[in-house]
C-alpha cells in the first residue's frame, strides 16, 4: 500500500512538472501566456554576420559564438542560396529544420555531386574539412559547434565583400 502511495505521489509530482500537450499535438509550457503558436516566430532573427553570402538570416539559440564554448544557432536561407567551398577550424553539426538542404565535400562547388537533406536529416562536418551547401526552397538549418565561430572560405575571392 505504501509502495502505491508513492508511486501515486511520484507519477502526480512528474504530470504536474512535465510540459502539457494542447488538443493539437503542439508542446506548450504550463500557464505560459507568451508560448507561440510557431516555434519559428520565438526566435530573434537578423542579418547572418558578414562572413555569409547575403541573404542568410540567423538566430542564436544558446551560447555566444564569437567565444570559445558550446553554441546553437539557426540559419534561415533563401531559395537558391550558396555557401561556397569552405573550412571551420571546429566540427560542424547541422539539423535540417524545414526545406531542402544540398551539401557537398571538398574545395569545388559541384552541385551534381551534392547529397540532398531533408526535414530532420543531420550532417556533421569535420574540422578544417571543406565544404560547400545551397538550399532549395526556404531552408532553415540548426547549426551547434563550439566556438569561437570561424568562416573560411578555400577560394578567398569568394569572401563576401563586407567580410573583407
Amino acid at each position: 500500500m505504501r509502495t502505491s502511495i508513492i508511486l501515486l505521489a511520484a507519477l502526480v509530482g512528474l504530470a504536474a512538472c512535465s510540459k502539457e500537450s494542447s488538443s493539437n499535438g503542439e508542446i506548450a509550457a504550463p500557464n505560459s501566456s507568451s508560448a507561440s503558436r510557431d516555434p519559428q516566430q520565438a526566435f530573434q532573427w537578423g542579418p547572418a554576420p558578414a562572413v555569409f553570402p547575403p541573404g542568410a538570416e540567423m538566430a542564436v539559440l544558446q551560447g555566444d559564438p564569437s567565444t570559445t564554448a558550446e553554441f546553437t544557432v539557426r540559419l534561415r536561407l533563401p531559395n537558391g542560396y550558396k555557401l561556397p567551398p569552405h573550412t571551420h577550424p571546429t566540427t560542424e553539426n547541422v539539423t535540417v529544420i524545414t526545406g531542402t538542404f544540398l551539401a557537398g565535400m571538398g574545395g569545388t562547388f559541384n552541385e551534381a555531386t551534392m547529397t540532398r537533406f531533408g526535414q530532420g536529416d543531420f550532417i556533421s562536418v569535420p574540422d578544417n574539412h571543406a565544404h560547400y551547401a545551397m538550399a532549395r526552397g526556404q531552408t532553415i538549418v540548426q547549426v551547434h559547434a563550439m566556438g569561437p565561430f570561424a568562416l573560411t572560405y578555400v577560394n578567398p575571392a569568394d569572401t563576401p565583400n563586407a567580410a573583407r
